[in-house]
């Protein structure tokens, strides 16, 4: 190691290595240091910069060149999902999903509206697990799936369009959080964690927790429909979810065995669990009949409490919270938290578990690694090594799978490889295309909590921080930082090729279905007419767009009317997007080549009322505008 006395910022900078350039710097040394620990290769501080630079020039991506994989952020309780390339780690776009958006009028226009259903009402949501459909265990690119925590909600955003087209408000539960994907054959289920153990029924006539009627339901979603299939009843919290590569089990980590309304009680139990599902079991009983329901709602509900033969739960240390599946199928992982280890279950003793052929559930425990203080959640890269993050030690950690089986075996092996710092408290990570049998262990993001000291300063709200690794060596090199806003929980990666978005709408799409219907009954054709529908107090505006004007440049309606424009942007050139906005009515839009979109306001203060396009599409943008004419009632 070099001389300390040599790497003071002011020696650095003269060579060319900013204090920054330092500290990020300083992070990997610190990891050389602690991987020797543990039998890694002691590295200079030179070797480390020169490696850090090799790397960085990886994640360059010159003008006019495309990334390698488009990653999916959640938007946490911004309530939106966020396109990013990487490893450039430019944002791309916004898609939302639970917020209201007023560039594209997402949770303002009528087919956004029609897409959230009752849950409209809703001006927040809090995103936290996106995941892509598969087939055969590999992205399909049709889907991405994302919750809602705060509204109990879950949302499908069709990839070929980047815009959410299902919504399902969740019955009989609070909190949607852990969320994962039926893998195998193909993505038939969303398996949905619900967090939070309420009565049953919940109407304010019991508030007993501790009874029997008091309990949480892991949930599972039919894909395609965006329907509920069937609900089961579990004992604990429930906290995040994974499947298998078989498509028979699916697996939640559970904290709060204790059913405890404080931070003591919920601590007080020695182990919590992780509940095992099995899926095929399941399917049979309800085709049977053999199920209940809860409330007013219909959804097929089992029940998988304690002794039930639909489920398994398997003692892990207290207050577990990553459930993850190992890209080579053989391990469900879960994550300690209150504990410094992770709990391998071994997928292929599950059967035996559910034939109760094994005197004791912790018999699928494969091994059981210490890797240090908080762990949170674990990636991996195919080469049969895992990630993890330790959110206390503010570390991600590399450790090899088989190795930790031959130490819990009796072994004397060093199954860590390397700890590297991160800035600060990361939560989840996410490795290339780890969520699926293609892991190909080249990028890593560790998305971590606390950003202090990284960015310039923002006030007492700071930036998060989202840090791209490059794990396609030996080592674990730090490149990137990436400040976010509030709060991008989890994301995942796809390779560019997996994903195919449309680059102008289809007429026959079916996400303005609704409202080409709804012009069809007026008599309507809406490539061509700019037409007044009056309807009592409901005028229906209808008009096409080609940048730089609008089909219809004045109309007139009565104070009190309910006013709906639609508009057909008939432009068939890609990127020329439109923008209607009716200043002072709170309404706002965007219309792409080829779309349709509407909105409805009330016309309620006499007078003069511009309206113009939000979206810079021409030359003479500034002159695209028409005129509202609001007789007095």
């Amino acid at each position: 190691m070099s001389d300390k006395s040599k790497n003071t910022p002011e020696t650095l900078e003269k060579s060319g290595f900013s204090r920054r350039g330092f500290l990020g710097a300083s992070a990997l040394t610190g990891a050389a240091v602690a991987a020797t620990a543990f039998g890694g290769a002691v590295m200079s501080r030179e070797t480390w910069a020169a490696a850090v630079k090799d790397a960085q020039q990886k994640i360059h991506v010159a003008p006019g060149e495309l990334d390698d994989y488009y990653g999916f952020w959640s938007g946490g309780h911004q309530g939106e999902v966020r396109v990013v390339g990487v490893p450039s780690m430019r944002e791309l776009m916004r898609i939302p999903v639970f917020n209201v958006d007023s560039a594209t009028g997402w949770g303002l226009t009528n087919e956004s509206r029609h897409i959230m259903g009752e849950s409209a009402k809703f001006l927040n949501g809090d995103c936290h697990h996106p995941h892509i459909s598969m087939t055969d265990g590999k992205y399909d690119g049709k889907y991405l799936f994302i919750n809602d925590k705060a509204n109990s909600r879950v949302a499908r955003i069709r990839l070929d369009i980047m815009k959410c087209d299902k919504m399902l408000t969740v019955p009989n539960v609070q909190a949607i959080h852990g969320l994962r994907l039926q893998k195998v054959p193909h993505t038939k289920y969303v398996f949905a964690n619900a967090e939070f153990v309420i009565p049953h029924p919940n109407d304010g006539s019991n508030f007993d927790l501790q009874a029997e009627s008091a309990y949480t339901m892991f949930n599972v979603i039919d894909a395609e429909k965006m329907e509920m299939a069937f609900q089961v009843i579990v004992d604990g919290n429930l906290d995040n979810t994974d499947a298998d590569y078989t498509g028979k089990y699916a697996a939640s980590t559970c904290y709060n065995s204790e059913k405890a309304t404080d931070l003591g009680g919920m601590m007080r139990n020695e182990r919590d669990w992780v509940v095992v599902y099995n899926i095929p079991r399941i399917e049979a009983a309800i085709k049977a009949g053999k199920f209940s329901t809860v409330g007013d709602s219909k959804v097929p509900v089992v029940d998988g409490r304690a002794g039930s033969e639909f489920t398994r739960y398997i003692p892990v240390p207290k207050n577990p919270h990553g459930c993850n599946t190992s890209s080579d199928g053989k391990y469900f992982i879960a994550a300690g938290k209150l504990s410094p280890t992770v709990t391998m279950i071994e997928i292929a003793k599950l059967d035996d578990l559910f034939d109760d052929k094994l005197k004791d559930p912790r018999d699928v425990v494969a091994a059981e690694p210490e890797l240090g203080l908080g762990p949170l959640h674990t990636t991996f890269d195919g080469r049969g090594n895992a990630y993890t993050t330790l959110f206390i030690d503010s570390q991600v950690v590399k450790w090899n799978m088989a190795d930790a089986v031959r130490a819990y075996n009796g072994e004397k092996v060093n199954y860590i490889k390397q700890k590297l710092d991160v800035q600060y408290q990361p939560g989840h990570l996410h490795a290339s295309l780890t969520e699926t049998s293609e892991a190909d262990g080249k990028w890593l993001v560790a998305l971590c909590k606390f950003s202090k000291d990284r960015f310039l300063p923002t006030g007492p709200l700071h930036p998060e921080n989202d840090q791209l690794i490059d794990i396609s060596g030996d080592e674990m090199k730090l490149v990137h930082d990436g400040p976010t806003y509030a709060e991008p929980h989890d994301c995942i990666l796809a390779r560019r090729d997996q994903i195919k978005p449309q680059k102008i709408w289809k007429r026959d799409d079916p996400f303005f279905a609704p409202t080409v219907e709804r012009a069809k009954k007026d008599g309507i054709n809406l490539e061509t007419d700019n037409k007044v529908i009056r309807d009592g107090n409901k005028v229906r505006v209808y008009m096409t767009s080609m940048a730089p004007t609008y089909g219809m440049t004045e109309f007139t309606v009565k104070q009190g009317d309910e006013v709906t424009v639609t508009i057909t942007n008939i432009d068939q050139i890609e990127d020329v997007s439109h923008g209607f906005v009716m200043t002072n009515h709170g309404a706002s839009m965007e219309i792409s080549p080829q779309q349709t979109a509407s909105i409805t306001f009330t016309a309620d203060k006499p007078g003069l009322h511009w309206y113009y396009c939000s979206w810079f599409c021409h030359a003479l943008h500034m002159e695209m505008v028409g005129r509202m004419l609001v007789e007095p009632a």
